[in-house]
């Protein structure tokens, strides 16, 4: 009989910790390394990192190294030097492009190259997971196991977490009750939640949708701004309203409810990305710039929920290629591609062009 946390709960541990700025250890097959993110990173951190000695890296994605023409020797992942000097602000500039045009000349930028990069990919994964920027500080370790009890760290086996970070988080169904709405008062909202503790997910059944023929579905990302506040900067909130309002006239229907924020990379992050749309960048610029891919949702969420609640097939209400090859790929049978085109405006123009152009978005 052991208490002790399985490997998904301690991934879970690790990302609450780097959120609090607190290091977590990733032990590997061929060594371990401290980890902390570079944005909850503060100076007296900083400092007794530099204390340890050693040859601490600043590990970004490749998307941001382009940004920065630093070279990524490990394909997918830039191993930056920091050098003894280096200080808060220099880390920071580094991670978050918000200055990028104040000062673009950051380098020159040294990278690391030849060794193992395992760790620090597994790194910049959990960061992005715990919805921070995808940059991580890391310093290789003699032995990670006793330096992690003797400061009260967070330890994550690599070889263990590999494969539970490689696949989406089983979800399990939570509750459902009935809930009238304006479109239809035979509504029933069901929450799932993920086995890693992550954000909840919610499918919304307006009316009494058929098992047995394609129910209309709609598969909606959240967005606080647009589904909530009313944002002109994207069509979600008028694609949200409209695919509930035309299943409440067809009288059946499914809304999924996604829990990701700005294409999967969270609020915080979003917002960065509009101030760098502000700058002059379009989304997918933004995002690369940010450190991430031009959307890094996914869509097999959607296709647990149906096929937990008895739906094989569907009519599906999106204008994203990308959703019907994944609900496809998942095991969910798109019968046909209903267009949801609504809510264009004159601060959503360019957007929505970018969708269309570097996205395949059939505007």
């Amino acid at each position: 009989m052991s208490f002790a946390p399985d490997i998904t709960e301690t991934l879970s541990r690790a990302r609450a910790d780097l959120r609090m700025g607190v290091p977590v250890v990733l032990s590997g097959a061929h060594g371990d390394a401290l980890v902390l993110a570079a944005e909850t990173l503060d100076a007296q951190r900083l400092a007794d990192l530099h204390a340890l000695g050693g040859a601490p890296v600043l590990a970004i994605t490749a998307r941001r190294a382009q940004t920065l023409k630093a070279v990524a020797y490990d394909g997918d992942t830039a191993r930056i030097l920091i050098d003894a000097g280096a200080n808060l602000a220099w880390i920071l500039g580094v991670a978050d492009p918000a200055d990028d045009l104040k000062t673009p000349m950051k380098g020159p930028l040294r990278a690391a190259r030849g060794g193992d990069a395992v760790l620090h990919r597994m790194a910049i994964t959990l960061a992005k997971t715990a919805r921070l920027l995808p940059a991580v500080v890391m310093l290789d370790l003699p032995d990670g196991a006793t330096f992690a009890e003797q400061n009260h760290l967070t330890r994550v086996d690599a070889v263990h977490a590999a494969p539970v970070l490689a696949v989406t988080s089983h979800l399990n169904p939570v509750v459902s009750a009935r809930l009238p709405m304006d479109v239809s008062e035979a509504g029933r909202l069901h929450v799932f939640r993920p086995e890693d503790g992550g954000e909840e997910h919610y499918a919304m059944e307006v009316g009494h949708p058929a098992r047995d023929t394609p129910a209309l579905v709609r598969l909606h990302s959240a967005c606080f701004t647009g589904d909530l506040m009313g944002s002109l900067k994207c069509d979600c909130g008028p694609q949200l309203r409209g695919a509930m309002a035309q299943m409440g006239a067809e009288g059946a229907g499914v809304l999924l409810y996604l829990n990701q924020e700005g294409r999967g990379i969270g609020l915080a992050n979003k917002m960065r990305a509009y101030s760098l749309q502000d700058q002059g960048f379009d989304t997918v610029e933004a995002n690369h710039r940010l450190g991430f891919e031009d959307d890094e949702r996914d869509f097999r969420l959607g296709a647990e929920i149906l096929k937990t609640m008895g739906f094989t097939a569907v009519r599906l209400l999106t204008n994203n290629p990308a959703k019907i090859a994944m609900m496809e790929k998942a095991g969910v049978r798109v019968t046909e591609r209903v267009p949801l085109k609504v809510g264009e405006n004159a601060h959503n123009q360019a957007y929505l062009a970018t969708k269309a152009a570097k996205s395949g978005h059939l505007l």
